[in-house]
């Protein structure tokens, strides 16, 4: 049985141990892809680039000459580029009136103007087609509090995304966000989501009655790029269990529920 990315190279930025970039590249690796995976810490790619047996190299989206330099080698080293993965990201955790310049331009570098520009070195090096994929978040849609930069960030990439599809679509180029809830086994989230009593909140607002795991965006991952999405274009695909039916616990619940005696575990 042939392997559903069999001869189709891809490119995976925001890669660390643990995280849904980790996920993402592992499962093209097992799905038949030649993969090359970077992010900004060196040493924390090397590790994961080890562990899948692929090349790598150290990227730092806020640089547009580190993104031009990483899109143009990547191709070189796989020779060819069929897909291309942002998963990085910044989880800024902030009231909106204690919210700095400083703090808005970063999260702008990191989840706005770098992404655009490393979508725009991606096309430029995919003249004949390919896949383009935004890890994206369930709060560009629902609310959260104390979030709003990086909300807003996300939002606006994800209508990057949509102009991206619209414009050239016509030169065979497919791109989709992928809108993730809570994933409870990767580093952004994780942490809180293992405590059984915040996880019970977010279970309550969840149809599907569970977390999500890096593996259910891998799967989606894997699905937008293979030949399977070939007619899907300028979606967000939610991969949250229909947590945008419902809501976000507020702060003040995820709080109490944090300082709760704890209770017995339950399943993520």
């Amino acid at each position: 049985m042939s392997k559903r990315l069999e001869g189709k190279a891809a490119l995976v930025l925001g890669v660390a141990p643990g995280n849904v970039g980790e996920a993402v590249a592992r499962r093209y690796v097992e799905q038949g892809a030649r993969v090359l995976v970077s992010g900004r810490r060196a040493d924390a790619v090397a590790a994961v680039a080890q562990s899948l047996g692929v090349p790598w190299l150290a990227c730092d989206i806020t640089s547009q000459a580190e993104v031009d330099d990483l899109v143009a080698q990547s191709k070189q080293c796989l020779n060819g580029l069929d897909i291309g993965v942002n998963a990085t990201g910044w989880g800024l955790l902030k009231p909106f009136l204690e919210h700095s310049r400083e703090d808005l331009e970063k999260m702008n570098a990191v989840q706005f103007t770098g992404p655009f520009q490393y979508f725009q070195a991606l096309l430029r090096h995919m003249p004949t087609g390919g896949s383009i994929i935004q890890i994206s978040s369930v709060t560009a849609s629902i609310m959260f509090d104390n979030h709003a930069a990086y909300m807003g960030t996300k939002a606006g990439i994800d209508h990057v995304i949509r102009c991206i599809a619209h414009e050239f679509g016509q030169h065979g180029i497919r791109a989709n966000s992928i809108a993730p809830g809570g994933v409870a086994d990767a580093p952004m989230s994780g942490g809180g989501l293992l405590n059984p009593s915040i996880a019970a909140l977010y279970h309550r607002e969840i149809p599907l009655g569970r977390s999500g795991v890096s593996a259910d965006v891998a799967d989606a991952a894997l699905w937008l790029a293979s030949n399977e999405s070939s007619f899907v274009t300028g979606q967000v695909i939610h991969v949250s269990g229909g947590q945008t039916l419902r809501r976000n616990p507020s702060i003040s619940e995820i709080y109490a529920a944090a300082t709760a005696p704890a209770g017995p575990a339950r399943h993520l």
